[in-house]
């Protein structure tokens, strides 16, 4: 392929160390992920899940070395907002933030501002509008338009919240631990919307402690130990018994079954 026109990492670390308060929350960790790859970064509580996540958002700073690097889409510098529409997260915190009595089309529309929830200096289109019941409409959750979001089950809110940072077309979807809370038919439904979403072609990052969220459609995973990147690869090499005793710390087995893993 011609490098001119070669798609971009979504994603390049590189030797990065990430401290906060004394404590090392990324110890020279480094990752590439491509652009069209769909990634599970596994780990245990403190591995740096979540710091990952933190630090491509921009809100902690790895420490400063000639060899260290945060590269996104094939740049070291971003504008907030500029990073905002490429990427679209979803989290538990962000969640937690709308719990009032907001809509579910305005919850959506807001993704186009990233805020919570519209306000009066928002100048809202024709095109926005129908921009967002589109995506509703592809997640199956059209019913949820006029619902407030604080009357809705938590696996409602959820969806709606991928109808949110799906809005704006971004390149990437991040997802941060989604199935938390969520009982067995809304983790069942919450997996079927993200194998719909990574058939359309998104790409999906996805940070969970908890196997049963991968889906089959995910291409690598990514290990996280302490810090670090502690394995990285196909998921029928990196989601072996050994492997995953190691991080979490306990015997585990493992078994797959229809492109999904199950440990106990």
């Amino acid at each position: 392929m011609n490098k001119k026109n070669a798609k971009p990492m979504i994603i390049e670390m590189e030797k990065v160390t990430v401290c906060k308060k004394g404590n090392i929350l990324l110890d020279n960790f480094s990752l590439n992920i491509k652009t069209g790859e769909n990634v599970a970064i596994i780990g245990p509580n403190g591995a740096g899940k979540s710091s990952f996540i933190r630090t491509v958002t921009g809100d902690l700073r790895p420490l400063h070395s000639e060899k260290t690097f945060v590269r996104l889409f094939g740049k070291e510098r971003w504008n907030v907002f500029g990073l905002r529409n490429k990427m679209g997260i979803i989290s538990g915190d962000l969640q937690d933030e709308y719990m009032r009595n907001i809509p579910g089309i305005e919850v959506v529309v807001s993704g186009f501002f990233s805020s919570i929830g519209l306000y009066r200096n928002h100048s809202i289109s024709r095109d926005m509008k129908r921009r967002a019941h589109e995506v509703l409409g592809f997640l199956g959750i059209e019913y949820l338009a006029l619902r407030p979001i604080n009357e809705m089950s938590t696996g409602q809110a959820r969806r709606l919240l991928v109808a949110r940072a799906l809005v704006h077309d971004p390149d990437v979807l991040i997802l941060d631990e989604p199935t938390n809370s969520l009982d067995l038919r809304a983790r069942h439904i919450f997996r079927q919307s993200m194998r719909t979403i990574a058939s359309k072609g998104k790409n999906i990052i996805l940070v969970t402690h908890n196997l049963e969220d991968l889906i089959p459609e995910i291409d690598k995973v990514v290990l996280l130990s302490e810090g670090s990147v502690y394995r990285d690869g196909p998921m029928d090499e990196i989601l072996t018994a050994e492997n995953l005793s190691d991080i979490f710390g306990v015997q585990v087995q493992v078994f797959s079954e229809g492109g999904y893993y199950h440990v106990w």
